[in-house]
């Protein structure tokens, strides 16, 4: 009944404007909101219709959780307030979506996906969110998320949770919309929004920048602030902003980012923060070093290695030395066992101060609790269980040698990694394809493993950018740039650089599988007696 009744209000305004958001960057948008050829309370109508005719019928992608029912008057005070003072920020008056794993001071909940949380109406407003909100943008609503932000099973399915269901991939909608801000990724590609804020904790913004077509930064861990937000670890989480276009990110990190006396990890993020979005206006590739190391043979399907070297190709034109590196990488498999540990250690930690502190005491008070909610209820234990969350609660706390080692052992041997490869060959940023393309949705094994690059940066703190590279067979790859700590100006200049020389972008087609392509079809069909002599 919410839906239909917000859609009524706003349906008769919006056919009528015809005003048309797709693929606009928040410059445009910005742009015509100057001009006077749409309003803030326009845009949040056509917004939502959109995301009626895209989210919730027709190609269903399920990207979007829950609306803001203060979005439509939120936006008519700040065309109020455009006319008497003038624009606050290039953000005054745009609508922005916020995954729900973050909260915001608006009437909706903070549920990470999950039932034990639909109630969690905090009140509050994250520090980037409030640090948003300050500059004029409007939230919109919250999006879809994997559930817990992939932490609670090792064999989840990226973007499901319990209260969003399963989000679509717009650019084929049996495939994945990668996780853990699948909802963010999935609907900025759609132009559901012109941008909207994910986390990560290990790939859960650049995988689903990447396999939906968008550009996202990962940023050095401490520069923004993690207060409000549902944690899985206080040495890897950060919050960041998923649009479509270099310039829109830049923007959104150079108003999010600054100290949190909250998060003490901020300490330094007022000194080391700037202007990311004038940086970016005199990128160049001309004279930049970048390295990459090549894969494996027969590691990378065919198409996809096909579009890196392409992607190289590119970069070369536009003036940069790309350069090919040499060195052995750590064991995967002993680093990957850390990290694991180390996220279950401050999960539960990080977890039980967080449902500890909650304005208004949850159901579920502990992780122990969420353990035994999930238990009794079969919608949250449907399509994978939560070995995750059983194997943290079984762990002692921080203080424990075991998890002690592990920490350092991870940080030391990603950092110098990194540290090594950059300093030694002199590199403005090291390259590598982000994900591999969107694996086909499995609802009986789970997530694909596949080619990924968010491993190092992500262990380290370390920044990491992705940016669309190309397709294949319509699916999107997305090209990383990744750099030592506080490097975000220089990556953002690197990624709109190779952007402004490529422009690869597309809008997605929402076709119902990558198979239904003429030439793919066509191949997998058998030939007729008559085509086979």
């Amino acid at each position: 009944m919410k839906w239909i009744a917000i859609v009524l209000a706003v349906g008769a305004c919006v056919a009528c404007t015809r005003y048309d958001v797709t693929e606009k960057s928040i410059a445009q948008l910005q742009a015509d909101l100057t001009a006077g050829r749409v309003s803030s309370e326009r845009l949040v109508e056509t917004y939502l219709a959109r995301i009626q005719t895209l989210d919730k019928s027709g190609p269903m992608l399920n990207a979007v959780l829950a609306l803001n029912p203060n979005a439509v008057k939120d936006a008519r005070a700040l065309d109020a307030e455009r006319k008497t003072k003038g624009a606050r920020s290039p953000l005054h008056g745009i609508p922005l979506l916020i995954k729900d794993n973050i909260e915001t001071a608006d009437p909706v909940a903070t549920t990470a996906g999950s039932l034990a949380l639909a109630d969690n109406i905090t009140g509050r407003d994250a520090p980037v969110v409030a640090r948003l909100r300050a500059a004029g943008a409007i939230i919109l609503g919250k999006t879809n998320l994997s559930e817990w932000a992939n932490i609670r099973s090792l064999h989840s399915i990226s973007g499901w949770s319990a209260i969003g269901g399963l989000v679509r991939n717009p650019y084929a909608l049996d495939r994945s919309a990668c996780g853990s801000s699948s909802g963010s990724g999935a609907a900025v590609a759609a132009s559901l929004a012109p941008a909207a804020l994910g986390t990560e904790t290990d790939g859960s913004l650049v995988c689903p920048a990447s396999v939906n077509g968008i550009v996202s930064i990962k940023s050095t861990v401490g520069l923004l602030s993690r207060s409000n937000i549902v944690p899985i670890s206080h040495s890897q989480d950060t919050p960041g902003p998923m649009t479509r276009t270099v310039a829109d990110a830049a923007l959104l990190l150079s108003i999010m980012a600054g100290s949190d006396p909250a998060d003490t990890i901020t300490a330094d993020a007022d000194a080391r923060k700037t202007d990311y979005a004038a940086a970016v206006s005199s990128a160049t590739l001309s004279g930049r070093r970048l390295g990459y190391l090549p894969p494996e043979p027969g590691s990378l399907p065919e198409d996809i290695d096909k579009v890196f070297r392409q992607t190289l190709a590119a970069l070369r034109a536009a003036g940069a030395e790309v350069i090919e590196i040499h060195a052995a990488a750590p064991s995967s498999a002993e680093l990957g066992g850390n990290e694991l540990l180390v996220l279950e250690y401050e999960l539960k930690a990080d977890l039980n101060a967080y449902l500890a502190g909650l304005p208004k005491a949850p159901k579920t008070k502990t992780l122990a609790d969420l353990i035994a909610f999930n238990a009794a209820s079969p919608r949250e234990l449907a399509l994978f269980g939560q070995d995750i969350f059983e194997a943290a609660q079984g762990l002692r706390e921080l203080g424990d040698p075991d998890y002690v080692k592990a920490r350092d052992a991870l940080q030391t041997v990603s950092r110098g990694v990194l540290d090594k490869l950059i300093s030694d060959e002199r590199l403005d940023a090291l390259i590598s394809i982000t994900e591999e393309t969107a694996a086909r949705v499995d609802a009986i094994r789970g997530n694909s493993g596949g080619c990924s690059t968010s491993f190092l940066p992500a262990t380290a703190g370390y920044p990491h950018l992705t940016v669309p590279m190309g397709y294949v067979r319509g699916l999107p790859v997305g090209l990383s740039f990744i750099g030592p700590k506080w490097s975000e100006e220089k990556l953002l200049q690197l990624g709109f650089a190779f952007e402004q020389a490529t422009h690869v972008r597309k809008a997605p087609t929402y076709v119902p599988s990558a198979e239904v392509s003429a030439d793919v079809a066509g191949a997998l069909a058998p030939l007729s007696p008559s085509q086979s002599r």
